[in-house]
């Protein structure tokens, strides 16, 4: 439990002038502001923090971090304040390391994964595998926290405070190894900056949050930020090397010095894919490791998911586990809710599956990864989201003509932007395809062209349970607008 105050100094902070003070809690909203306080004036994509110190001082706040700029903004009311000033080069990175310290605790086996697709994947099966292991464990992401410990959360990496006081909760109640997805933004905006790590994972590289970040390099400089900022010169990266961006990201390892743990069926990989039968249920899979050859059945969907589980045990080998017990237990993973997830299959043997697959390469790997276990044709339901990275759109479209078979363009989140708009977006990359703006209509029509053997993938929202049309939010599950579909054509309804 953290000290009731704390100096500057034992938040590694140095104010201006010297000046020392007690702070007594952290915040960054100038509405939570309490006496005593340090309050975090950061930049933003739309209004600078500075803004706001004006309020925290009138709330009483004892220290206020910011840059110069921040500063500048608010310098009349620091003149006229006691409050003592801390300005940071980069001030974002300095509250994760604070907030590291108020807080002072936290899993003591703490592994993140960064990647395009798969972390929250990763991240649940790494959970999992400890879990067969016997350790109290838990994962952090788009999906709140699982495990044996659970929360909301409203975003996949969590701001600081909020982040640092959850870590410091999870340790209280018993959690001894925790894995975290790490999301591009959170890696720029230095979240994970002050966590412990033992190793970190890279999944993939391809296009996404083009709307956030400037472009490609950017935002790959950003989820290596991972590996050469975050994760400390003794962890272990486990590094997926089938793609040059991967093989990038190792050079970025080893140049840190971490040892490297590689992942793939690139002939060189410490953790090898040498084999897959896929059937309808799951697949078969043959991987090597150290001179070993070693065979797992997986009850999982897709063939991406053999690279997902492989590099869990890399983490989890990483973390200190025994090899061949980490490999005794990936015969039990199961499947994250709303990737590659089997949600109905009709009378006739056709299956449905949601995944959470809203990218043009994610979208394209799921069909490719579906085919292996479809005798039949694959029918794809899928859209994009509005006030996002519009690049994409007919990008997802070209990816969804080039695998599936029949292609349905819907309503994904439209948020502020008119629906038809999108959709005609993604139609440019799929000309060929149908057109049904109602998701719940597009199912039920997704699911009635289903033949024997074939396969129906309802994209983009996964575990979502609802659709956001302007400013509000309303109920919406794939799965269970699947299961009501196959249900209501069957007859049972």
């Amino acid at each position: 439990m953290a000290a009731e105050t704390k100096s500057l100094a034992e938040l590694g902070l140095t104010a201006q002038s010297g000046r020392e003070a007690r702070i007594t809690g952290l915040a960054v909203d100038s509405r939570q502001v309490k006496p005593g306080h340090l309050f975090a004036a950061l930049p933003g994509s739309k209004v600078h923090g500075g803004e706001f110190i004006q309020y925290a001082l009138r709330m009483e706040a004892a220290a206020i971090l910011t840059d110069r700029e921040g500063a500048a903004i608010a310098k009349a009311e620091l003149a006229a304040s006691d409050a003592a000033l801390v300005l940071a080069e980069d001030p974002r990175q300095a509250l994760a390391y604070a907030a590291a310290l108020w807080f002072g605790r936290q899993p003591e086996t703490m592994v993140a994964v960064t990647g395009t697709s798969g972390k929250t994947s990763v991240a649940t099966f790494t959970r999992q595998i400890w879990q067969a292991l016997g350790r109290p464990a838990a994962n952090l992401g788009t999906m709140g926290v699982l495990g044996d410990f659970t929360a909301p959360l409203a975003h996949t990496t969590p701001e600081p405070i909020t982040l640092h006081r959850l870590l410091r909760d999870m340790a209280d109640a018993g959690i001894t190894h925790a894995a975290m997805e790490a999301s591009s933004h959170g890696l720029d905006q230095g979240r994970l900056d002050g966590v412990e790590l033992t190793a970190a994972a890279f999944t993939n590289f391809s296009q996404d949050h083009l709307d956030y970040h400037a472009n490609f390099d950017d935002y790959f400089a950003a989820k290596a930020g991972l590996f050469d900022r975050v994760l400390p010169e003794d962890g272990t990266a486990v590094i997926n090397v089938d793609e040059p961006r991967g093989r990038q990201m190792a050079a970025i390892a080893e140049d840190r010095g971490q040892t490297l743990l590689t992942v793939g069926r690139d002939a060189a990989a410490d953790l090898r894919i040498t084999g897959q039968r896929f059937d309808a249920t799951g697949q078969d899979l043959r991987f090597s490791y150290q001179g070993g050859a070693y065979l797992a059945r997986l009850a999982l969907i897709g063939g991406f998911q053999a690279e997902n589980v492989l590099a869990a045990a890399g983490l989890a080998i990483a973390a200190g586990e025994e090899p061949e017990a980490v490999f005794a237990t990936l015969h039990g993973l199961t499947t994250v809710r709303g990737r590659m997830e089997l949600a109905a299959k009709r009378d006739n043997g056709a299956t449905v599956f949601v995944d959470y697959s809203h990218k043009p390469g994610a979208l394209a790997s799921a069909l490719q990864s579906l085919r292996p276990h479809v005798l039949g044709r694959i029918v794809v339901v899928f859209g994009a989201g509005g006030d996002r990275d519009r690049l994409k759109r007919p990008l997802m479209g070209e990816a969804a003509a080039a695998f599936a078979d029949v292609v349905i363009v819907t309503d994904d989140n439209p948020r502020s932007e008119d629906p038809a708009a999108i959709r005609a977006e993604v139609m440019k990359g799929c000309p060929e395809a149908t057109e049904i703006g109602d998701r719940a209509e597009a199912i039920l029509r997704g699911v009635d062209a289903l033949l024997p053997g074939d396969a129906l993938l309802i994209a983009g929202k996964g575990h979502e349970t609802g659709q956001i049309i302007g400013s509000d939010v309303y109920p919406f599950d794939d799965a269970e607008q699947a299961s009501v579909a196959v249900a209501a054509l069957e007859g049972r309804i």
